[in-house]
């Protein structure tokens, strides 16, 4: 599972997340909530308590001179709620 990347959500709405010991982290669309708390156990070493999962439908935009339609990836981002430990993906200043 260490080959696996986690990518930590910089929202709005993560860093108020964050002040209540849940975390946001856009995954991979394959992985399931049980291989997430797992992996997120190793690489912070804290105890999860709860993963929450939402699928994410990708935007159509418009680019290029033409205006041409593009559709953006789908996502797929858990939601980590700890028992114990604190993970520090916010930069402090």
């Amino acid at each position: 599972m260490s080959h696996l990347i986690f990518k930590p959500l910089m929202t709005e709405k993560a860093s108020q997340l964050a002040a209540r010991n849940t975390y946001a982290f856009q995954v991979p669309q394959e992985i399931n909530k049980y291989q997430i708390a797992e992996t997120l156990e190793k690489m912070y070493k804290v105890k999860v308590g709860a993963v929450r999962i939402a699928k994410k439908k990708g935007k159509t935009r418009r680019v290029g001179k033409m205006g041409k339609t593009k559709q953006l990836p789908d996502r797929k981002i858990a939601y980590i709620t700890l028992k114990e430990g604190k993970i520090d993906v916010f930069p402090q200043t």
